[in-house]
Order: structure tokens, then sequence, then C-alpha cells
């Protein structure tokens, strides 16, 4: 429930003998500035300043305003007529709704300050002194881009007039609705005023914090705290907790429109709030949770409410769903599609508990990203010796897009041989393009290998985190069908989902669809052993096996077919060439097992390379009488080994490139003492997983099946030859037997190393906590020191370290990304070094140990520094000599500035000052030192900070700076 006691409906009538009759001059209560484009060929706006004038003290002055000057922030302004009829708003309240529109084209893109300027305030506003004598000032950021298309600002659909009780806390919604589906965010402001000579300067009213500025002591509702006026950056809920002193009081809140995030547009309301005393309890009203619907679904709910003091009620909504402005007439143009939502009730107003009918049939028209709020409130009807109270809660609503239908996938062949052809009804919940809409609807096609369920959460529109599901193509929603053939793989299950992408801004994609799930058939071989027999420089031996082709049923090819064998050098090496050919009627000869001892042309040495075979299948073409190929398998290497001799221990590395997975299996490892002719004993046997695999030779043998053979690996005189037999399976649910493969690599050999190397040591250095840091912890310092402290270990991976450590040596690199070099060595046993006469602390480093043998160890961490930037810039500039704010320059001490670049422009888009000052200090001349006069002038500062990142890119602040020329204590 939020509470609040907004009422605009008949409040004003019984709060009359606040008022009394006051001068024609003063009127204004509260009012906005919306604006909407209506050219795509010239950046020409509708402007509407709406307008909520007093027609009880200052009807005279209400009736005389007929037109209002508008400033619209390129250096122009006009005078733009009221419209008619004025609208009276709510039951007897003596407000009336006026509105002033205007269009205008601007000269080009750029961000512009419309101001719209009504003399004067309506009287006995307490929070803004002698307000019938200060000047209404409205202002809305506008941002003229083409790329927004015809974007229009959001309509506040809740009137701006509010009232409330002593002691009890109060809440206002504006009910915000963007048309184009941008995202809104709030934030409090200050009501701002004019003059007449300076219509297009705003300027603070003289504003008091309602909440603490009348009465210091306020508290809130609740007793237990001081109390606040805030507003809820996403929802717009403003709350005051709660007033203290009856009277008129005038507030401000700015609401943003952000697309992309990026902020394009900013809207400031002014509104009017009246306190009074009494005993009147507010009214309670019951919205429904949070609602998510698919188009095309109709919503029905009762909206409930009561009222403590057994009062008459008055059920009301505003929202965009709606398409009415505050005062109940129609938006035109339309700020949403039709149908329109409606609420009812039986009469108003109604015997408490009362209710009322909320309905909406969605529509595609209607899907988008951003929540739908509806804003409810419900007012009790009490006698004129009391004050209305109200509360108000929000119904959010999303509408997201139904998931696609009906998707199906099927093998087929293209060019490349491996194919899968989906298809899908044909998508019809696909929104209208709007003015601002970026592109059109499209179906996403994802993939992912392996078929699972997927657990999608209510009312959760595209693909949930971690998925596993990879965009491979999109495709018009016209379209209902996709040709995937991109590196497929025969016998792999493939899952296939796909969704629908609605345009931007309004954006958000549908349901995701149900999974469709398949395997190419195995119409070719499939590899299974790449296995080294013999390793040798000149007669090195691999024995290559395969399947037949599984999938393939008889009729479905013509015979006699063929295998051909090809052999790449490497891993993943690329160069294939054919090695064999072996023709097969597919009988039960052994026709599947290939044995290469290279050739007098083409040795295999086994023992410097690894090899990589793809077996190609073909048929004889009925038509030709040609062999024609089929496809090929995926091609597999041979396992290779390599080896990392240490200090009594030998470090085993072995790698593989197969499409047969190798991990979560138990691999074998060999060890001969004897050289490469064995005999070989298996002295491991290791569950391993992620490439490359490793273990560690010590001596023991911890494989007693074929005997125990451990040793001590002691000194380099003697050699142990090993090698490895890997483990693997296909994972994918292909439809041939699910067996083991086991391959065995080359033979190598190696010794221990005799001697003990330093091992690397552990650095730690003086990070930054950006968190902890104030504005000043850097002030007037222009060189900085990097503390480093290290420790050293006794051991490291089961090895010794050499502890006969004579010194370390430092290293540095400026930039993240640059190689890093020695600055400094220090004697053991120092173990820390302040690099100091920095002109920024940010940077890497790293520290090595250097033996009494002179032998360096491998670098420790690395560890890199990083700035904590800061640089922030004042909105007012007067040069009068006083030493306060002479001077445009950064707020409180910039720290890590690289370099600053600034250019000033005046209201009319001309540069008047340019520099490259780190500190700015513009003093309110031009370049030339030519005094400018008072006003606003905009700024665009390009900031480079000295950090670990060259390319990072700078920080561009834009902004206005307020130009103020006064006297002085030196006459300036």
């Amino acid at each position: 429930m939020k509470p609040s006691t907004t009422v605009w409906l008949g409040v004003l009538l019984c709060l009359s003998a606040l008022w009394p009759t006051v001068s024609q001059a003063t009127h204004v209560r509260a009012g906005e500035i919306t604006t909407r484009r209506i050219s795509l060929t010239s950046p020409t706006y509708e402007i509407t300043l709406t307008a909520y004038f007093d027609e009880d003290g200052g009807k005279v002055a209400a009736g005389l305003q007929n037109d209002v000057l508008f400033c619209f922030g390129d250096g122009s302004t006009e005078r733009v007529p009221r419209l008619q009829p004025i609208r009276p708003i709510g039951f007897g309240a003596k407000t009336s709704v006026n509105i002033y529109r205007v269009v205008h084209t601007y000269s080009g893109p750029g961000t512009y300050q419309i101001i719209g300027f009504i003399q004067n305030r309506n009287k006995n506003t307490i929070n803004i002194p002698a307000a019938d004598t200060k000047a209404f000032s409205i202002r809305t950021l506008l941002t003229v881009n083409a790329s927004l298309g015809l974007n229009a600002s959001p309509v506040l659909t809740n009137p701006p007039l509010d009232s409330a009780r002593i002691g009890q806390k109060f809440c206002h919604n504006p009910a915000a609705f963007d048309p184009d589906g941008d995202s809104l965010a709030y934030r409090m402001a200050i009501p701002l005023t004019g003059s007449e000579s300076l219509p297009c300067r705003q300027i603070d009213a003289g504003y008091l914090d309602p909440a603490r500025g009348i009465n210091p002591n306020a508290q809130n509702e609740a007793a237990n705290g001081p109390a606040t006026l805030t507003i809820n950056s996403r929802t717009g809920d403003m709350c005051w907790d709660s007033p203290a002193v009856a009277g008129q009081y005038n507030i401000a809140f700015v609401i943003e429109e952000w697309r992309d995030g990026v902020l394009i547009g900013e809207i400031t309301r002014d509104m009017q709030i009246i306190v009074i005393e009494g005993k009147n309890k507010r009214p309670l009203i019951q919205v429904p949770p949070y609602k998510c619907v698919e188009a095309g679904t109709i919503i029905n709910e009762v909206i409930k409410a009561t009222d403590p003091d057994n009062n008459r009620i008055e059920l009301t909504a505003f929202g965009g769903v709606f398409n009415r402005s505050p005062d109940g007439t129609p938006y035109n143009p339309a700020v949403i599609a039709t149908p329109y939502a409606t609420f009812t009730t039986t009469t108003q107003p109604q015997a408490q508990p009362g209710q009322g009918t909320f309905r909406w049939q969605t529509s595609c028209s209607h899907i988008r990203e951003e929540e739908y709020d509806v804003i409810f409130r419900v007012v009790d009807i009490v006698v004129r010796t009391e004050t209305q109270l109200s509360s108000t809660e929000t119904f959010q609503i999303k509408v997201i897009g139904p998931k696609p239908q009906n998707l199906t996938a099927r093998p087929t062949a293209d060019a490349t041989g491996r194919a899968i052809q989906l298809n899908w009804t044909p998508y019809t919940c696909v929104p209208p393009a709007t003015a601002t809409s970026v592109g059109s609807t499209s179906i996403v096609i994802y993939r992912k290998t392996g078929c699972s369920s997927l657990s999608v959460g209510e009312c959760q529109t595209g693909l949930p985190a971690g998925s596993g599901y990879v965009e491979i193509g999109r495709v018009p929603a016209t379209t209902s069908a996709f040709l995937d053939n991109k590196n497929l793989q025969r016998g792999v299950q493939y899952s296939y989902r796909i969704l629908a992408l609605y345009p931007f801004p309004a954006g958000g994609a549908s349901v995701i669809s149900s999974e469709v799930c398949l395997s190419l058939p195995l119409q070719v071989p499939v590899l299974v052993n790449v296995t080294v027999d013999s390793t040798s420089q000149q007669r090195g031996q691999i024995a290559v096996r395969w399947t037949r082709p599984i999938g393939l049923n008889p009729g479905d090819l013509g015979g006699p077919f063929q295998y051909r064998v090809f052999r790449a050098t490497g891993l993943a090496g690329t160069d294939f060439t054919q090695v064999a050919s072996i023709n097969t009627d597919l009988g039960t000869a052994p026709d599947t097992i290939y044995v290469d001892r290279g050739s007098s042309v083409s040795a295999l040495n086994t023992e410097a390379n690894a090899y990589r075979y793809r077996i190609d299948f073909y048929f004889t073409d009925p038509a030709t009488k040609q062999l024609t190929r089929v496809d090929g398998t995926d091609p597999g290497s041979s396992p290779r080994l390599a080896t990392n001799p240490g200090f009594r221990q030998i470090e085993l590395v072995w790698q593989t490139n197969t499409p047969w997975s190798n991990d979560g299996q138990r691999h074998r490892v060999y060890r001969s003492r004897t050289g490469v002719r064995g005999p070989f004993n298996i002295i491991a046997e290791m569950p391993v997983t992620g490439q490359p695999y490793r273990y560690v030779d010590t001596g023991a043998d911890t494989f007693a099946a074929d005997g125990i053979t451990s040793l001590s690996l002691l000194n380099a005189d003697s050699s142990y030859c090993y090698r490895v037999e890997t483990v693997g399976r296909y994972t994918n649910g292909a439809p041939f037997p699910a067996q083991l493969l086991r391959n065995f690599s080359q033979i190598t050999c190696a010794s221990p190393t005799d001697t003990t190397r330093p091992c690397p040591p552990a650095l730690n250095l003086d990070l930054l906590d950006c968190t902890t840091l104030n504005d000043k912890s850097f002030c007037n310092q222009t060189t900085f020191t990097n503390r480093l402290k290290w420790t050293y270990p006794v051991r490291a991976n089961g090895s010794d370290c050499d502890q006969r450590i004579v010194s370390y040596n430092i290293y540095f690199g400026r930039y993240q990304t640059d190689p890093l070099v020695k600055i400094a060595s220090v004697s053991a046993p120092t173990t820390s070094f302040d690099h100091a006469s920095l002109s920024t602390v940010a940077g890497c480093y790293y520290v090595t140990a250097v033996s009494r043998r002179g032998i360096e160890s491998q670098p420790s961490n690395k560890v890199c520094k990083d700035i904590c930037p800061a640089f922030k810039l004042p909105n007012v500039l007067t040069p009068n000599g006083d030493n306060k704010n002479d001077l445009f320059k950064p707020l409180d001490c910039p720290a890590f500035v690289a370099s600053v670049e600034t250019i000033i422009v005046n209201r009319y888009g001309n540069t008047v000052f340019e520099g490259n000052d780190p500190n700015i200090n513009w003093n309110g001349t031009t370049t030339n030192g030519q005094a400018l006069p008072s006003g606003l002038y905009y700024y665009q500062v390009t900031v480079r900070f000295a950090g670990l990142d060259p390319n990072a890119p700078p920080l561009v602040l834009k902004g206005w700076v307020d130009l103020i020329r006064e006297a002085g204590p030196n006459g300036g």
C-alpha cells in the first residue's frame, strides 16, 4: 500500500478558506512541458505547456493569460496563444487546465532547453516566500537527433494537484507514460522562477524543503526519524513523510527519458500540495499483484476500497493504457494503440466498501519491454470541516509476445553436404511499426549441442542466462523457414529454439519456443581411433580406425563404395593430403582400419609431430558411374605428449584434438627405465578434466595391477621414457556403440634436473579502494608512490624451492598491455620496494627471485593497480573577485587527470572559449580575453585519465554553467 493524501477532485472547494482574494497577477499553480516530433524530414516539434491555474484567488489573472512566452533553447522566443476552451478540472475544484501549444523547427541536431514563462505564481505558498511576486518558470530538456525517429516525451496522466494531512505520510505518482516504450527514471528538483527582463533564464524561486525547511524538527509518520521528501527513481512514487505545518507548498521533480542506456530527454513537473490539520483517516485500496500476460489476453480485475471512517468513497484510475489526459479528455494523437483500457464503477461516489472494474483487451500492438503502470486512487467524501484524503496504488502489467509455434527440423542436403531445415507456423503477433520503430519484428534462431530440458520461468521472455544456446541467424517475421548449414557434425544431436524479437525502442522478446532436437543421419563413417603404434623419426606408425556408415540403409546410395584416408601434420593441422584409398562393398571384410607407415617420399616422424586424419566416404553415382563424395568424418589427431623436467621430478603434459571427448575419463601413464623399447609399466591411472592434461612423476607407481616399480628420480644422468593412453567417448548421442576409445601417444624421454630453481615470489600491492576515498584524498598531490611487498615460499607445486636467494628483481609496465621491464633490484632478505616519484599510481608489477647461482625464478603473480578517477564541475560562475566561484574549474580535487580539453559555446551554439588547462580555469571571457555577458553557456569537457588502459575512452562531460556578473568586493 502506498499511503497518500493526494486528491484533486473537489479538494479546493473545501480548502477555499485558505486562499483569500489576491491580485489579478497571481494564478499559476502547477504545470509541465511535453514535446513530440512531427516530421521525419526536418527537426520540427510540437511543444505543449500544460498549466494549472487558480480559478479562485487568481480567476481574473487566469482569464487574462491568453498567451505564454516560450524560449526554445536555440536563441529564439515566441508568445504562444492559449488553446480554447479552457477546461475546469474536478468536481467544484476551482482549477483550470490551460494548454499552450506551438510548432517549432530547430536548425539541426543538439540538446535544447525549452522554457515556459508565466507571470506569476498564486499566493500563499509558504515554502516559496512571496510566491505571488515570482514568475512560474518550467523547463524541458529536448534532444534533437534523427536516429530517435518521431520521438515523443512522456505524458503525465495524473494531475499535479494534491492535498495532505499533518502527521500522515503523503505520496503522489504522476502516472507517467512514454508512448514509445522508453525507460523512465525520476529525481527531485526545485521550483524555478525568472524575470520579465530575462525570461529565458531560470533561477531558484527561493525554495525551502517542505520536509525540514519550514519546521526543522518535523518527524515522520512513525515518529522514529526526521521528516523526508523523496522520490523513487524507478516507480516515480514521490512521498513526503510527513507534513508538519499546514499551508500551501510547491515542489518539483524531473522525469528522465532513457533509450538504450542514453538519456534522450527530461521533463520537469512543478506541482502544488495543500496541507491541512484534521482527524480524518485515509481510505484504503487493494490492487492486484504484478501481472504478466501474453498479448491477446483480456485482463479483468476488481479493484476494492474501504474507508476506516465509513465515509463514502470515489475510485479513479490513471495511466497511458486509458489514453486520457489528467482532465479526462482523450489524447490526440493517441499515446497507445487501441483497444484502450477502461475503469468502471457503479456510481460515483459510492458507499464503502466500494469497487470498480478494470478491463483491458491486450493486443500484439501492446507488446513492449517496459511494464505498464496503472495508478488507482481512492478518495473519501467528507464534510466541509474535514480534509479529503486518498490512497494510491500502482498495478503493474507486462504484455509479452507469445512463443512461436510448431517448430520442426529435418535433415537435408546442400552444397556443404550437412544441413538441417527448420520450419514453423508463420508468426502473426507482430506489433505494427511506429514513428520511432528501429527495424521490424524478426525471428531469431538459436542452436545448442545436445538435447535437454530448459527451465523457463513464468513471464520469462528471451533465453535464460546459461542456457547454452547460441544465435545462428535471424529472419523477418514474415519468414517461417531457416536452413542451418553452419559447422554441423554427423551424429551430433542439435537442439533448436526460436523467438520473436520486436523492434526498438519498445523492444523486448517473445517467450522462447518449444525445443526441437535431432541428429544428422550417419551416412558416413565415424572416426574411433588415431593411436601411435611406433615412435620414430623415419619409421613412425599410426593406426587409424573408423566405423562403417551406420545410418546408411540398403538402397540409399549405389555401390561400390570407397574410403579415402587423408592426413595433416600437427594437432590442428589443415594441410590434408590423401594417403590411402580403400574400396569396399560394406560387407564383412576388415575394411575400416588403416595403418599409416608413411612413405619413402613422406616419412612419418611420430617423434616430432602429431598427425591428424579424416576419412571421406564415396559412393558410385548410378547416372555417371563415377565415385562421388558423400561426406567426411570429423578429423581427429593422435595424442601428443611433452615433458617438463624439474628437480627430482618430470611433469608430463598431453593434449588431444578429437571429435570425441577425452574429459571425465581415466587416462593411463606408462613409464620405462630402460629406453623406448621398454618394458613400460603403468604408474598411474588418473581422472582428467580440461586440457592440457598433466601428471607429475616423482618416481611413485600407484598402479599395482602390473607390478610396483616405484623409484627415486635422482639426477640428470638417468633417462626415463613415457607414453600415455588416452580414453575417450562420444558424448553427443550418436547411434553407434558408445565404447571407450583408447589411443596411445608417442614415446618421449626426459631426465630430471639436478639443481633446485628459485620459486616465484607471491606479490602484494597497495591497491586503491575507490569506495572508501573521498573527493579530497589526493588534493595538491602531484607525485605518488606504490608500495610493493612479497613473500618467498618454502615449497611450491610439490618441489623444493631454492632458499639461497640473494636478490629480487622488480619489473614494471605503465599500461596493462605493456611488456614489463626491470626497474630495480633489491638484496635479500628485503621483501619490499617503494616505487616513488610517479605521476600516477597506475601500472603493473611482478617480482622474480635470483639464487646464489644466478638463476632467476619465473615471475610472481602479476598485480596491476588502477586509479580512482575524480572530476566534477560546478554550474555557476560569478567572476566578481570575491574568491567564490570566480573561476569555472573542477570541484574539490580532480584526481589522476592526464589531459583536459574544454569547449564552451553560447546559447546560439557559437564557440566562445577553448582550452587545454587541466584545471580549466575559465573566468567568463572568450579565448582572446574578452568579457562575456551574463547568461547560460554550454560546455563540453573531454577528460582523459592516467589509468591502466591507454585506449580507455575519455570522460565527456556536457552541461551548462550560469555566468552571473554582479558587483563584488573589488567592484567586479
